[in-house]
């Protein structure tokens, strides 16, 4: 990996994303974008990596152009890795749900998707390599309860890596979908009673790097991830 390789994370906070932009940065050496809807929030975290952060709702088509277009002046080849790590969630019963916030929560999860993989394949194909990688949930291969739209949204994701993985890896691209089948721990959520009784944030990053460094002659295009007292 070029020691000016840019790893792109999309839908970028303090939980999941920040542990990749650290793993990213500190132990593969990259140069590290940061783009989301609020920016400003990830001052800290850009100064602590010498990061980039941009603004981008992934939802909006514009947007996502005018977010590689940006990174196109400090890296003509574009980024060579890309996660999209965006999500919006939207529970409730069916007789219930707005169709205006469901439309709005499909964007996020499905269209977004596909739109920021359509530019990063573009330049990804341009240069004969590069690492596509879609941040999955429980909710992408089973649904749940009063969580119809957002396992709608997941379910396209995964479908639409699916499809770009048989798309793309016959051309040098690499394209994974990680599903994430158990809680991250956070600051802010109360703690499992068991040991490593939910995800650490630091060890599925290590698990997206591994996906990055995979050689090509034994690719996944699709992992699961949970912790180890999870029942199946």
């Amino acid at each position: 990996m070029a020691a000016d390789s840019l790893a792109l994370i999309v839908g970028a906070g303090d939980g999941l994303s920040a542990a990749l932009a650290r793993v990213f940065a500190r132990e593969a050496g990259m140069r590290v974008a940061l783009a989301s809807r609020h920016p400003e929030r990830l001052q800290a975290l850009a100064a602590e990596l010498d990061a980039i952060a941009l603004r981008c709702d992934a939802s909006r088509a514009d947007e996502v152009r005018a977010l590689f277009a940006a990174l196109d002046n400090t890296h003509p080849r574009g980024p060579e890795v890309v996660v999209y790590n965006a999500a919006a969630r939207l529970r409730g019963a069916i007789t219930d749900i707005d169709p205006e916030q469901a439309a709005d929560t499909l964007q996020v999860n499905a269209l977004g998707a596909l739109l920021v993989a359509q530019q990063a394949a573009r330049r990804m194909l341009a240069q004969g390599r590069g690492c596509l990688l879609f941040t999955g949930a429980s909710a992408s291969v089973k649904g749940f309860a009063q969580s119809s739209v957002f396992a709608m949204g997941k379910f396209a994701q995964r479908g639409l890596a699916q499809a770009l993985a048989r798309e793309l890896a016959p051309q040098g691209v690499h394209v994974a979908h990680v599903v994430i089948d158990g809680a991250i721990a956070h600051a802010q959520r109360p703690p499992s009673a068991q040991p490593d009784g939910q995800l650490d944030a630091l060890a599925i990053a290590r698990d997206y790097l591994h996906l990055v460094r995979q050689p090509r002659s034994a690719w996944s295009w699709e992992i699961e991830l949970r912790p180890w007292v999870e029942r199946f």
